[in-house]
């Protein structure tokens, strides 16, 4: 046992040590807000953003907090995003809470708790997914589609 805590002050030292890098290395960069276009939307009183055109506008949805769905929507090898993206949320078949049109590349919404379907379809290709959201950390999605379709 006196071997463990001798172990433990040497570790716990360290990892206070590098905590200010850590810190540093989780620091944002500031954000051209002249470049950035989003803004906070509702329908359906479901409250979203969708957007994420350029580095700015990006860093900036993901920067904002409140929003318990995010989906990203990307295209080939090298995942780049995409804007053009026909999303539908339903609550269960047939009861839609929220439909956008050439949304993306990065939409974020504040759903009631509950289970959703979340279909994204891009050129006629359909992807689904489910997302159980409550109050605990927010659900990630992430909707791929190849070159060719």
């Amino acid at each position: 046992m006196k071997r463990f805590h001798s172990l433990m002050l040497p570790l716990a030292t360290v990892g206070v040590l590098m905590f200010p890098a850590l810190l540093q290395a989780t620091t944002l960069e500031p954000i051209n807000s002249s470049g950035v276009q989003v803004q906070r939307q509702e329908q359906n009183g479901i409250a979203y953003l969708s957007g994420g055109i350029g580095e700015d506008e990006s860093r900036a949805i993901q920067q904002t907090t409140g929003y318990n769905l995010h989906m990203t929507f990307s295209v080939g090898p090298q995942n780049e995003y995409i804007p053009d993206v026909n999303l539908v949320i339903q609550k269960a078949p047939g009861q839609t809470v929220l439909a956008l049109s050439e949304a993306g590349p990065l939409v974020y919404a504040q759903l009631p708790p509950g289970k959703y379907t979340v279909v994204a379809t891009r050129n006629g290709v359909e992807r689904r997914d489910t997302a159980d959201v409550g109050a605990g950390a927010a659900r990630n999605l992430v909707f791929h589609w190849n070159d060719a379709e």
